[in-house]
């Protein structure tokens, strides 16, 4: 990676469901305008296929790998790769206008699916002998079918582009055969050396086979590490994650399209409270090497090019305090536990309370206390909450666990130091007849958390969002850049 090119560089990612759409990468990423260099394109699978692969996201619905790693029959795991397979050449038929482009793009392709096909095969007789146990070898199996959908995209979006008349660079950090694993930072150095970004459109592969196995920390957040350690090392001047909606004030599905306004900058402080409360703006780890470097991060709207979209940098408060985002979480269950022996010993309790959570995976969204009661608000299954419970309950005799159903909507703002915002809150919310279970509102003054009924949730971020955004009339933007 070449001195000559630092602080001229943009990293952009292209999340899986433009991918899906080559017309809008072509025409709104890359000749939207006038140069399509001086850029690195890192790409996710094809919208859905990741899901194929592993297993889907929102439902859980096992993928080659989950049934692989059930063990229970060869042939369940062996026909899905198959269909996969079908799926992929399908996917090239609808961009391969050129029968000799479509069979080089089916043979690339063709020829990962067989020969991991063919190991999967060795393993799975290998470890169906005593010696040898297949759950030591399933993260490497993970990493090695979701290496699969990125090499695909990107080679393709490679081979497409050249033929739009754009030089292209398909950069392979998958792996693929390699004999040793190197540092992320080697990888991507090695790889991007020669490149000449004035002249060359790199298209990298989301995926990247290194020491630091990205799923193992991160699962399914991994391309965006790799997307972040690529502007971190290229010194890039801006990074760009390309989505197909714009970070807005709310969820235009809950608040309406006209009335959900786009935000034009905000902090990686507020990314962080979107990110735990499960949308993403980017991985926290990720934002973190990004925020670490002072390289701002821009969310675009892929179907939107000519929107500025949102500029998300490590110093932004708005000019005046304000509410800028309406987001929550419908399904959460509150456990609370209550001990009249808890007095004096609260850092005992929660240190129980959160270890245990954490080994039976429940996520903890947030947390309240007082003298003899502890309230987490966890972000898991009924199922694992019940287990979670009867388990303290072996560790806390004395105590009296309840659990209950909640959604959580929070008002968010990079200074919502607003005097009468918090009474201005409750009192919508008393008007439009919803109850606050629980609610929390910290010092820094950057976010309030609602506790309400499930039944409640959709009514309680439309009623918020109209009574602190909507009446402002921001227009085009919440801070337009």
């Amino acid at each position: 990676m070449s001195n000559t090119h630092l602080r001229t560089l943009s990293i952009e990612k292209i999340g899986g469901t433009s991918m899906s759409d080559y017309p809008v990468v072509r025409d709104n990423i890359v000749l939207y305008s006038n140069n399509p260099y001086n850029r690195v394109l890192v790409v996710s699978a094809y919208g859905g296929i990741t899901d194929d692969l592993l297993e889907h996201k929102k439902t859980g619905q096992p993928g080659v790998f989950g049934l692989f790693a059930h063990n229970d029959s060869k042939s369940d795991w062996f026909i899905a790769f198959q269909k996969l397979g079908q799926k992929l050449n399908q996917i090239n038929q609808t961009l391969f206008t050129d029968a000799q482009q479509l069979d080089k793009a089916n043979g690339f392709i063709n020829e990962r699916i067989v020969k991991t096909k063919e190991l999967l095969n060795h393993l799975q007789d290998l470890c169906s002998h005593g010696h040898f146990s297949l759950e030591e070898h399933l993260l490497t199996v993970r990493e090695l079918l979701a290496s699969i959908g990125e090499a695909h995209s990107a080679w393709n979006l490679s081979q497409l582009l050249q033929n739009e008349g754009v030089k292209t660079r398909f950069v392979d950090l998958t792996g693929w055969q390699a004999d040793t694993k190197h540092s992320l930072d080697e990888v991507i150095t090695e790889n991007m050396k020669d490149i000449d970004f004035t002249k060359e459109l790199a298209i990298v592969t989301g995926y990247a086979h290194c020491s630091e196995n990205l799923m193992d920390t991160f699962d399914r957040g991994y391309s965006e590490m790799v997307f972040s350690r690529i502007a971190v090392l290229c010194n890039a001047t801006e990074a760009v994650i390309h989505k197909e909606y714009h970070l807005s004030s709310a969820d235009p599905r809950l608040v309406g399209e006209t009335q959900a306004i786009p935000i034009g900058k905000t902090n990686y402080d507020i990314a962080d409270q979107l990110a735990n409360l499960g949308m993403e703006a980017i991985h926290p780890h990720a934002a973190k090497g990004l925020r670490q470097a002072k390289i701002a991060l821009r969310i675009k709207n892929a179907f939107e090019p000519e929107h500025h979209g949102t500029l998300i940098t490590d110093d932004y408060v708005s000019e005046s305090p304000q509410v800028e985002i309406i987001a929550g979480m419908q399904r959460l269950i509150a456990l609370e536990i209550f001990d009249q022996e808890m007095m004096g010993q609260q850092g005992r309790y929660e240190k129980i309370l959160i270890d245990m959570s954490a080994r039976l995976q429940c996520q903890v969204i947030t947390k309240d206390f007082n003298a003899n009661t502890i309230t987490v608000f966890l972000n898991t299954s009924l199922k694992k909450a019940k287990r979670l419970a009867t388990q303290l309950l072996e560790q806390l005799p004395t105590a009296t666990l309840n659990t209950s159903r909640v959604s959580l909507v929070s008002v968010m703002g990079s200074d919502m130091r607003i005097k009468g915002l918090l009474a201005k809150s409750v009192q919508t919310l008393f008007t439009h007849d919803i109850n606050i279970e629980a609610m929390h509102q910290n010092i820094r003054q950057v976010e309030m958390q609602f506790f309400v009924n499930e039944k409640d949730y959709e009514k309680t971020i439309k009623a918020l969002h109209l009574n602190l955004i909507e009446i402002h009339d921001h227009g085009k933007a919440i801070c337009e850049h």
